[in-house]
């Protein structure tokens, strides 16, 4: 019978000078061998009989061919694969003893970051796990730089990198996903802010290697500009114009970017929902007192997308009309508004927030007569308002159907569509008189 440890064995043997293309006559040799290395991983590991977890090279070898793929075809097959590992072979998971939930953590197991205390010099036990090619703090941010500039570039080309930066982001936001969804499992068990003080997520975006606000605006770049993009030139032009491998067309890669894009963008939805959640949860640490020094502090993520939509108004529009997370437009909506129609306070950094208070019902009542209306108008101006009311009441009817949404839509509502419904045709009566 066929050994699994000594299957392993040879791949490790053979993963190095895969990876290493010097002395290697064409790049179609190392392509070839790329090919079969994932090939055999995929058959060791989740197509055979018995298989055996990818020991800790096989996985790095395999993120190594996404980083520098050389082609569509490895690039692809290399990401399929990892997202399908991760899922057969999960790094943490939750179980049940005697009712009382707990973390899991798969001793040594790869993971495609490098954080904290783990960082290393170049090196992993025994000196045989090289961890130099790992995402760290610094990397996952020019990471995310490198596609805002590509969308934002007026001679933007299709080409490989932008690709494997696409498909290596998404990659690394399943697997924070991951490690967030366990550790909110039993964090709504127990409310212990440590599951989330040691999350990945937290934990990168903690670093001084990272400036959050830039982090930030590159994250609404990309929204504003990578979902809304096309390909400007003509399947014709494209051809000629690309630099891409022998391995792939022009044509293929046209084919792919779309839906690459519409991914990427869910990518960065799912990221920021996530670190919104995470601002929500350390707010209720502060609020319990358990949280200290060792906790940093780290702007909320919604100031600064507020801050930036207040300062780029023309923003606004495309912003909410690509961010379709309802639960958190809909947050985003009322907080915009707080920030003009709520007097001011004095707050601690463990006061409640009166913010987190306000409902849409109470945000209609703001433009119930058309001097109320005129002043809000004032303040937003009567074009960002509408278009604010407009997602709002999108969000409403949503949360009709979305029967997990509905339980939050009720609370911040306020009150059922029905109920806001003539509020609403008030406001935007108002609106419509200011303009005139």
């Amino acid at each position: 019978m066929d050994d699994p440890r000594r299957r392993n064995g040879g791949f490790e043997e053979n993963t190095m000078a895969i990876l290493d293309s010097s002395g290697i006559g064409g790049s179609q040799d190392i392509h070839d061998d790329r090919i079969s290395f994932l090939e055999a991983v995929r058959y060791a590991s989740l197509v055979s009989e018995s298989p055996s977890v990818p020991s800790w090279n096989m996985y790095d070898a395999t993120f190594q061919i996404l980083r520098d793929s050389r082609s569509l075809e490895l690039a692809v097959a290399s990401y399929q694969l990892l997202i399908e590992l991760d899922k057969r072979y999960p790094r943490v998971y939750c179980t049940n003893s005697g009712g009382i939930g707990e973390l899991v953590f798969v001793k040594e197991a790869w993971s495609p970051f490098i954080l904290g205390q783990e960082k290393s010099h170049g090196t992993g036990e025994g000196g045989s796990k090289s961890t130099d090619r790992l995402i760290d703090s610094l990397r996952f941010s020019v990471l995310i730089e490198d596609m805002a500039q590509a969308v934002k570039s007026m001679d933007f080309q299709l080409g490989l990198k932008p690709v494997e930066d696409m498909l290596l982001f998404q990659y690394l936001v399943s697997v924070l996903e991951a490690d967030f969804i366990h550790r909110h499992t039993l964090y709504k068990e127990s409310l212990n802010w440590v599951l989330f003080r040691e999350s990945m997520l937290n934990t990168l975006l903690g670093s001084r290697k990272l400036n959050f606000k830039s982090l930030v605006r590159d994250f609404m770049s990309l929204l504003l500009n990578q979902c809304q993009h096309h390909v400007r030139n003509s399947l014709p032009d494209t051809v000629g114009s690309c630099a891409i491998s022998s391995h792939d067309s022009a044509f293929s890669l046209a084919i792919a970017f779309p839906e690459l894009e519409r991914r990427t963008c869910s990518a960065v939805q799912k990221l920021l929902t996530l670190v919104m959640e995470i601002d929500v949860i350390k707010k209720e640490a502060d609020l319990l007192g358990v949280t200290s020094r060792i906790d940093g502090f780290r702007i909320p993520i919604l100031e600064i997308i507020l801050d930036e939509l207040t300062y780029n108004l023309n923003h606004v529009s495309s912003f909410l009309a690509v961010f379709s997370e309802p639960k958190w437009k809909l947050e985003i909506v009322l907080q915009y508004f707080s920030k003009y129609c709520m007097k001011s306070s004095v707050r601690t950094r463990r006061s409640n927030d009166t913010a987190n208070d306000l409902t849409l019902e109470s945000v209609m009542n703001f433009f119930s007569t058309p001097t109320a209306t005129k002043n809000i108008a004032k303040k937003v101006t009567s074009e960002v308002a509408l278009l604010l009311l407009a997602h709002a009441f999108q969000v409403c009817v949503s949360q009709q159907v979305d029967m997990n949404f509905s339980g939050y839509a009720s609370e911040k509502i306020g009150g059922t569509v029905s109920q806001i419904s003539s509020k609403f045709i008030s406001a935007f009566h108002n609106l419509r008189e200011v303009d005139e």
